[in-house]
Parts: C-alpha cells; sequence; structure tokens
C-alpha cells in the first residue's frame, strides 16, 4: 500500500508527540494537517504523495545554496565513507573553524556545537562565566533556541504555539533574564552580564533593528561593562559575506552561528575574541563538552557551503530576494490587501498589514488577524511552501530562479484574492 500525507500524519501522531519533532511543523498556527517530505532538490521540495512545492523554507534558512546541491552532497558522501563520528579531533573542524574566524572580523577562536540552542546556552553560560555576572538581557519575539533561561517572551518556535514562555520552565530558571522590547535599548545594570539580540530579528516575521539600534546596544554594553552577543544562527553567512557584523558595522563580543555553517547537517558554533574564549574548557573554567561536536559529515557540508558563498553569491542572492520582495507587494496589494513586505539583504518577510512592524507587539498583531493562514493554504494548493506560521521568515535560496519567483508572484495574487474574499 502506497503511503499518502494523510496516512503517514496518522501514524506520526501515534508514535511521535504531536506527530512532529519541532512544533510548528504540526501546522497549528494555520490550520490543516502537514505534508511529508519524500525528498528535495534545488528549490523544490516533493511530498510522499509526488507533489512538487516551491520551498521558501529551505529548512528556515539552512539550505542557502537549495535543497541537495550535488557538491554538498559529494562531500557529504565522502566524509561518511571515513566515518560518521569519531568523539575526536578532526582535519574539518579546524578548517572550519579558520573559515569562520576569516570571515567574520572579532572573531579569534571558535567553538563548535551540534544545534543553534546548544551554542547560544553555551554562550550564555560563557558570558556569565567571563563576568562574573548573573544577568541576561533578551528582546521580546527573539529566538535563541529552547533553553529554559531563553525562552522567555520567544520568537517564532514558542509564538507559533500561541505561548509565552514554557511549562517546566522554573521561577528561577528566568529570575536572571530580563525582556526589553526590540528597537528599545535597555537600561543595564552592574549585573549584567550580556545583552543577547538577533542583529535583524527573523522570528517574529523578519523586524529590521532601527537606525542605532545596535550602535546603541555596542555602546551601553561598554559603558556598563557587559558583554554584546549577537545571535547569528539565521543571520550568519546569510544576511552578508562577513554576517552581521559587515552589514551594520557593529562588532559584538560573542557570537552564535548554526543553519548555514553545517550545509544542512545539524551543527552550531559560537565564538569570539581570544581573551573572552579562553574562559571555556579546557583553557578556562566554563565547561562545554558534546560528543558530536566538530561532527565530520557537517563540518564537510558547512565548508563546501562557504566556499560556494562568494561575495558574488551573495549579490546574486540579494538579487533573488529583491525581484521576490517586490513581486510580492506588488501582487498582494494589487488585491486590496493590506500589506509590507521587509527585506533586509536577502532575508524577507510579510505581515498582512500596512503598519509599521517595529517591535514583538507590532508583530503580533499583524499575525493574529488571521490572513496569513488563508494565504499560506493558498499559496500551498498552487504549489508554494511557505513556513507555516505568520512569526516566520522566507528563504530564498541561491536556486531560485526568475521561473520560480515568477510563478510565486502569480499564485501571490490569486491567494491575496481568497484573503480579500475571507477576511474583506
Amino acid at each position: 500500500m502506497t503511503d499518502t500525507n494523510a496516512s503517514l500524519w496518522e501514524r506520526s501522531q501515534q508514535v511521535l508527540v504531536g506527530g512532529v519533532n519541532s512544533p510548528v511543523r504540526a501546522f497549528l498556527s494555520v490550520g490543516g494537517s502537514p505534508f511529508v517530505v519524500e525528498k528535495a532538490a534545488g528549490s523544490r521540495i516533493f511530498d510522499v504523495e509526488g507533489n512538487e512545492y516551491i520551498d521558501y523554507v529551505q529548512s528556515y534558512g539552512a539550505s542557502i545554496l537549495g535543497h541537495a546541491d550535488p557538491k554538498v552532497i559529494e562531500v557529504v558522501r565522502e566524509a561518511a565513507l571515513a566515518g560518521t563520528t569519531y568523539g575526536a579531533p578532526t582535519r574539518g573542524e579546524v578548517e572550519l573553524a579558520e573559515a569562520i574566524v576569516a570571515r567574520i572580523p572579532g572573531v579569534e577562536m571558535v567553538r563548535m556545537a551540534s544545534s543553534g540552542t546548544e551554542a547560544t546556552m553555551a554562550a550564555i553560560r560563557l558570558a556569565r562565566g567571563h563576568t562574573g555576572r548573573n544577568k541576561v538581557i533578551k528582546f521580546a519575539g527573539n529566538y535563541h533556541g529552547h533553553s529554559d533561561s531563553l525562552l522567555a517572551a520567544g520568537g517564532s518556535g514558542v509564538a507559533n504555539q500561541g505561548l509565552t514562555g514554557s511549562a517546566g520552565v522554573t521561577p528561577g530558571s528566568v529570575a536572571d533574564t530580563v525582556v526589553a522590547p526590540y528597537n528599545v535599548i535597555p537600561v543595564l545594570d552592574v549585573d549584567t552580564a550580556v545583552v543577547v539580540v538577533e542583529p535583524v530579528a527573523a522570528n517574529m516575521g523578519l523586524v529590521e533593528p532601527e537606525p542605532g539600534f545596535l550602535q546603541g546596544l555596542r555602546d551601553s554594553c561598554d559603558d556598563a561593562g557587559a558583554l554584546l552577543m549577537f545571535d547569528e544562527v539565521i543571520t550568519g553567512f546569510r544576511l552578508a559575506h562577513g554576517g552581521a557584523v559587515e552589514w551594520s558595522g557593529v562588532t559584538p563580543d560573542i557570537w552564535c552561528f548554526g543553519k548555514v555553517i553545517g550545509g544542512g547537517l545539524p551543527v552550531g558554533a559560537f565564538g569570539g575574541p581570544r581573551d573572552i574564549m579562553a574562559t571555556v574548557a579546557p583553557l578556562g573554567p566554563v565547561y562545554h563538552g558534546g560528543t558530536l561536536s566538530g561532527n565530520p559529515l557537517a563540518t564537510a557540508a558547512g565548508l563546501e557551503v562557504l566556499a560556494q558563498l562568494t561575495p558574488e553569491a551573495h549579490d546574486r542572492l540579494n538579487g533573488i530576494a529583491e525581484g521576490l520582495g517586490a513581486g510580492l507587494l506588488e501582487a498582494v496589494s494589487g488585491a486590496g490587501v493590506a500589506v509590507s513586505v521587509p527585506r533586509v539583504g536577502p532575508l524577507l518577510g510579510i505581515f498582512f498589514t500596512d503598519e509599521t512592524i517595529r517591535d514583538y507587539d507590532d508583530a503580533k498583531v499583524a499575525a493574529d488577524n488571521g490572513r496569513y493562514a488563508t494565504f499560506f493554504h493558498s499559496m500551498l494548493d498552487q504549489g508554494i511552501a511557505l513556513a507555516p506560521g505568520p512569526y516566520e521568515a522566507l528563504f530564498p535560496s541561491l536556486a531560485h530562479s526568475e521561473a520560480d519567483i515568477a510563478r510565486t508572484v502569480e499564485a501571490a495574487a490569486t491567494a491575496a484574492e481568497r484573503v480579500a474574499a475571507a477576511h474583506g
């Protein structure tokens, strides 16, 4: 018997919690049930029934070259033939760290991890250990993984479920976490260890930092003796060749990376200047370890991706995003539907409002109007896969062609008509 999306979804709910391994995949915020992916290539994904979709999720930004890039697949295959994990130092982890250091001004040493969540969790521990202080300041709508102290007022991963935090997170776990509104410079005190921020917020839709915001954080941290941490799990090596530092001109003290540097395999990393990173074991007293850290398959894939991400490739990616953003804006607004399509370099968002979105409260108003779900399902019916939640960004890849963009814009015009008919 041939599996269908419905049959596999029914089976998955018997053995996987909620049928999924990450909550947003369950379609709770858009309704309906998910399709089940069988394979992917380039700009396309294919479900178990053979349906084809132009994909703007791209594993939430991890597949910047597109799915199953042939060169990435080849280096992963070669690496796997030599063994999938050793629990020992490898050439690949050294070379990937060297590539990160070479590209990001200010990063002198790196510690590899197995996920973005692990990287941010360890980086917070590092900041506290290095400064001898306790308090962490984060911003509402910024998502830094699912570690307890950072789930307070998290972005997409939490917000898409209608939650502001998580059961099981004790008051003590967040007692030293202060949540501030994005685009507002918080007041720091002598117990502030670190201010952690998405340099471009991409987990509450897409919200650009206002002029002076990042520099204001840098100045405030300097005045208070606190550290500034950029969570670049999404923006790293996507926003620009040199990441958010190149794009903004602001240099933090600690960086976190993920997604792109693993080429689609599980990976994370945190890094910074030598004096700060020397606080991490075995050089210093802040512990971090992991059996799969620096996994040879992930480092091989990441090295190949970074090799292909030349400045010229970034220019092409920006052009793809620019064309898509302009087309979506024209298609949706042309149907009389209020919309904004923010773009920061190759990152895109879509809000069904004509109000300016500058923080999580603004994003929530737009998300709660219900229009995204109607738009999402209409696009999906036409073979265009967007993220199943209104707080996610769109991730065009280098594999998206002009024909893909044209087809997407055409579908968006039809979807916008459905939004207008359903919501007035």
